[in-house]
């Protein structure tokens, strides 16, 4: 067996590892698109987590579905990457803010607050794996400043 020197990088360990990761992006867009589409199609069945004191009623329902479809066609597509993964961060630490906080904070009944807290652990999870992709993106740039 021979042995790879240390600073000689592995190329069928890095093969591996580039096709495991697109296969978990994949899987990502495909779930946001999927959840994309069931805020279009169950908009009303939706409605019913947003807290009654915040404006835009539907309107967020909508706003999350269409932002969940353009990121998992962003990720499909490896365009836009690092721009669409942290605004999908930053609407999904929104939602769990204003929304599921909320609703797991004043849930007077306990499955409400369980499915609030279920929400908040999944939200976070996508958010943190969004997080991972887009930094991940080295080959894109966000244009904000020229050292990026």
């Amino acid at each position: 067996m021979k042995s790879v020197p240390f600073n000689e990088p592995n190329y069928t360990i890095m093969t591996h590892y580039h096709v495991v990761s697109r296969v978990s992006i994949y899987m990502l867009s495909a779930i946001l698109i999927i959840l994309g589409v069931f805020h279009f199609m169950y908009p009303r069945e939706l409605f019913v987590y947003i807290p009654p004191s915040l404006w835009g009623g539907l309107t967020w329902v909508y706003l999350a579905g269409g932002a969940y479809i353009l990121v998992g066609v962003s990720f499909l597509t490896n365009q836009y990457v690092k721009f669409t993964g942290y605004l999908l961060v930053i609407m999904l630490v929104i939602f769990i803010l204003a929304f599921h906080l909320p609703n797991f904070r004043n849930a007077g009944d306990s499955d409400m607050r369980i499915l609030s807290f279920i929400h908040i652990m999944k939200d976070t999870a996508i958010a943190g794996f969004a997080m991972h992709v887009a930094a991940g993106a080295h080959h894109q740039h966000l244009h904000l400043e020229n050292s990026d």
